[in-house]
């Protein structure tokens, strides 16, 4: 919920956070504006953000270094809304984290915001971190910008409105210019099963900020248990492959079977083909290949809402229990 607060006192109450989450070899020193406007934004995700932001700088430091953040009060006018085009003139709280690290190739710069993009190695991150704070920034009707060079370091330039100007803003037109009217939402619920943390927050970012009442699920048997508790949901929008023997298309079969009329979107990282003879359900829905950007979601959400519903069979199970055990051999072992 955006609020107006002091972002200096903000930084403060997450120093001992800061300095638990990064290690001992990573210096972090501050200079802090003490004439710093109120900002307007949600206070928890620039929390999330600043985090994020470290934990990066971190990243770009194996053998330690240092860790600077600034704040200072930044009047951005039209010659910087020329080279920016999706900035808006006027009074920002400006919020920098500089480290001295092994710094960003431009080709590496050019695709920084972009979700799911990432060159750390396997399993050490999910390309997450950069289009978190970029939605955040633009939901928040900021801007936020990168200059970094290898082998120099990173600085990260995150604006958020002065509360004192914010009501001079118009509405944000949201992180992804490529959205249209006819990919919003018109009042439905979605329940979002991800068992990823960082691309179930993701998710949940991009239909919150389209208008959708969202839920989220960390994996069948929880999502089952929302699918069946007082809210009516609209759509399943659920990854195939999940931990717990429950996966994607067999929830969607039980959940269809309890409710004929809910949509259905499935979503994947995995190659289609390697998949789609391990599971019969994956010809009845539709599916959203990873990684998706905002835009392409809304898009296919707004294609599955509008479009037939799903055809439901006479052997579709009834119960998830009764799916998993019935359908051993359809099971996934791995993660998403």
């Amino acid at each position: 919920m955006p609020v107006e607060f002091d972002c200096n006192a903000l930084l403060g109450s997450m120093q001992k956070l800061l300095r638990r989450a990064l290690r001992e070899d990573i210096l972090i020193d501050a200079e802090l504006d003490p004439g710093l406007q109120a900002a307007y934004a949600d206070r928890s995700q620039l929390e999330s953000a600043i985090l994020n932001l470290a934990l990066n700088a971190q990243d770009a430091m194996p053998g330690g270094g240092r860790l600077s953040i600034t704040t200072a009060n930044v009047k951005l006018d039209q010659s910087y809304q020329m080279i920016n085009q999706d900035v808006r003139p006027g009074a920002y709280v400006m919020l920098a984290l500089t480290d001295n690290g092994s710094g960003m190739t431009a080709e590496v710069l050019e695709h920084a915001f972009e979700p799911f993009y990432t060159t750390k190695d396997a399993g050490k991150g999910s390309g997450l971190g950069l289009s978190m704070v970029y939605g955040f920034a633009k939901q928040s009707n900021g801007h936020v910008s990168i200059y970094s060079e290898p082998e120099l370091g990173t600085t990260v330039r995150l604006y958020l409105p002065a509360a004192e100007s914010y009501a001079a803003l118009p509405p944000s037109e949201g992180c992804d210019r490529r959205i249209s009217n006819a990919d919003v939402s018109k009042g439905e619920a979605v329940l979002i099963v991800e068992d990823d943390d960082d691309v179930r927050s993701y998710a949940v970012r991009c239909l919150s900020s389209l208008g959708y009442t969202v839920v989220a699920a960390m994996d069948g048997e929880d999502a089952w248990q929302k699918l069946t508790g007082p809210t009516a949901f609209d759509v399943l929008f659920t990854d195939v492959v999940m931990p717990g023997g429950l996966s994607g298309w067999a929830l969607a079969e039980a959940a269809l079977a309890r409710r004929p009329e809910l949509r259905v979107l499935l979503t994947s990282g995995y190659a289609l083909d390697s998949i789609a003879g391990r599971s019969r359900g994956l010809n009845a829905f539709p599916i959203l290949t990873k990684p998706y950007h905002k835009s392409e979601l809304g898009r296919r959400l707004r294609e599955v809402i509008e479009g037939p519903p799903p055809a439901v069979r006479d052997d579709d199970c009834k119960d998830p229990s009764s799916a998993s055990q019935a359908t051993t051999r359809d099971r996934f072992v791995t993660s998403h």
